[in-house]
């Protein structure tokens, strides 16, 4: 078995040092997702070529020098990562990879086996017991360090996408800022601080997909909701001038309008909500 891992070994290193020689234009372009010259590729398949037949001939220190040169490669795509190269062709193998946590993990992987490999004939039981032990916590804290990375990721893309927003537009819907009569067609609760006027129609499919939106909002007790039918209140839709629906009319206690927008999902929705408080509080404060 020992003999076997050994060759298995030398041929991963030797297939790498040959597709990089067959893509060599390929493989030297990639090198720079690294932050290698393009130079590096012969001296780095030489390295390569020579470490596999040091590993195949069973030669302890080309294991050790190969694990090493593996911890250097992982190191080199994690930097990668970080620096946003993620997705882009990696040397490792002729440029037919990808720079990504899996390489990494390819290559942690392989520098755990080059280091084990001199130690194989020796191991009895308890040995290989114990190597497996040490493998399976490596890759424990390789997936921890993978999913913590992936989190950050996310966020980051989170925090740089734009706000699910509704569509207020200054000529539709009433003015901001300016109070509304709508406020009377409220039967608002002694814990109410804003009312949202919700405007629907029978033939809106939409509509009938965000009443159940419409309805867990009306369950807070802070927010009265009301909503308007396009043909049974028809008046006051003429009156605010309302665009079509879903739209919905955000205003405080005192009928201030606040917020308004079309809106296509419950987010849109409770951001209008958001919005109105957002401009009382500015406007309180100043």
């Amino acid at each position: 078995m020992a003999l076997a891992l050994r060759l298995a070994l030398a041929a991963v290193l030797g297939v790498a040092a040959v597709l990089k020689v067959a893509r060599s234009r390929e493989s030297a372009a990639s090198l720079s997702a690294l932050g290698a010259p393009r130079a590096a590729l012969v001296p780095l398949v030489v390295v390569e070529l020579g470490l596999a037949a040091g590993v195949a001939a069973g030669f302890a220190v080309a294991a050790y020098v190969a694990a090493a040169l593996m911890v250097v490669f992982a190191a080199a795509l994690v930097r990668a990562i970080r620096r946003g190269e993620a997705g882009r062709p990696c040397p490792c193998f002729g440029s037919g990879g990808r720079v990504g946590w899996l390489a990494v993990g390819r290559n942690l992987a392989l520098a755990v086996a080059f280091v084990a490999l001199p130690w194989l004939p020796r191991l009895g039981t308890d040995g290989w017991l114990a190597a497996g032990l040490v493998v399976a916590l490596a890759a424990v804290a390789l997936l921890t360090v993978a999913v913590l990375a992936l989190a950050r990721e996310l966020g980051e893309l989170r925090l740089r996408l734009p706000p699910d927003a509704a569509l207020e537009l200054a000529s539709e819907g009433p003015e901001i800022g300016e109070r509304s009569r709508l406020i009377d067609a409220f039967a608002l609760g002694p814990e109410a601080r804003f009312a949202l006027a919700v405007f629907s129609s029978d033939g809106c499919r939409l509509c009938r997909a965000l009443e159940p939106a419409v309805a867990m909002l009306a369950r807070d007790p802070l927010v009265s909701v009301e909503v308007f039918d396009e043909v049974a209140d028809r008046q006051i839709w003429e009156e605010l001038a309302v665009p079509g629906s879903p739209y919905a009319v955000a205003l405080d206690v005192e009928g201030i309008v606040r917020a308004k927008g079309t809106f296509n999902s419950a987010a849109q929705l409770e951001g209008i909500v958001a919005t109105g408080e957002r401009r009382a509080h500015e406007e309180a404060r100043a």
